[in-house]
């Protein structure tokens, strides 16, 4: 029956397409976390009546973060062509896609964990200071728990446009759906391989934004 809609479909390789998605996005979004995180906690300490509060280094931080947040995707995957095929020593394929898409979605992240951790109650981190709390210890017992609805909502925003940066990864040959819509579905002009692509890239946007408001809807106690 499905047949008879998607004539020109090839499954063995539409499903190793979506594999080829969910492997740069599921890797993608896990080094994102933990790099955006990181980030953000710098920025966070560093700013003005923090723990670490430093000038020239929020600045700087911040700076870069609003530069790789402001250049466009397509353009920064052009842009890192030289320093990926110095890294995997080719441009091609899915893990050449990796670097683009964490440098790409890290900083992105990284304004989320801030923003986040802002709206952490000033009183709480007082209270630990006046406890005795080290820097380690207000991080990782006060800033995540008391934020960790806000960055699960956050890193599920990042994995959905995750989601899309892999498709237009695909079109400079990164693999994945957007890659299988482009040159099978476009070029050929086989509407029914560009639509089934496209359905399978919305069914893994919606089951990824499924899964992080559950656990954001049971992480969120107020």
């Amino acid at each position: 029956m499905i047949e008879t809609f998607f004539p020109n479909v090839k499954w063995d390789i539409m499903w190793q397409a979506t594999y080829d998605t969910l492997y740069m996005t599921i890797i993608s979004t896990a080094i994102t976390f933990v790099l955006g995180l990181l980030i953000g906690i710098l920025l966070f300490l560093t700013s003005p009546h923090q723990l670490w509060a430093n000038k020239v280094v929020h600045f700087l931080t911040g700076s870069i973060v609003n530069i790789f947040r402001s250049i466009p995707f397509i353009i920064l995957i052009i842009l890192l062509i030289p320093f990926t095929k110095f890294l995997l020593g080719t441009i091609r394929g899915v893990n050449a896609a990796l670097p683009a898409l964490i440098i790409g979605s890290a900083p992105f992240y990284a304004r989320l964990v801030l923003i986040a951790f802002r709206e952490v109650d000033k009183g709480v981190i007082e209270a630990a200071r006046s406890m005795g709390a080290n820097t380690f210890t207000i991080i990782w017992k006060v800033l995540i728990p008391e934020s960790k609805p806000a960055l699960i909502s956050g890193i599920t925003v990042t994995a959905v446009a995750l989601v899309g940066y892999t498709a237009m990864a695909g079109i400079i040959g990164a693999g994945g759906l957007g890659n299988l819509a482009f040159l099978e579905g476009f070029q050929r002009s086989r509407e029914d391989v560009t639509l089934m692509a496209t359905i399978l890239i919305l069914v893994i946007v919606f089951i990824i934004q499924w899964i992080g408001d559950m656990i954001t809807a049971k992480t969120d106690k107020r």
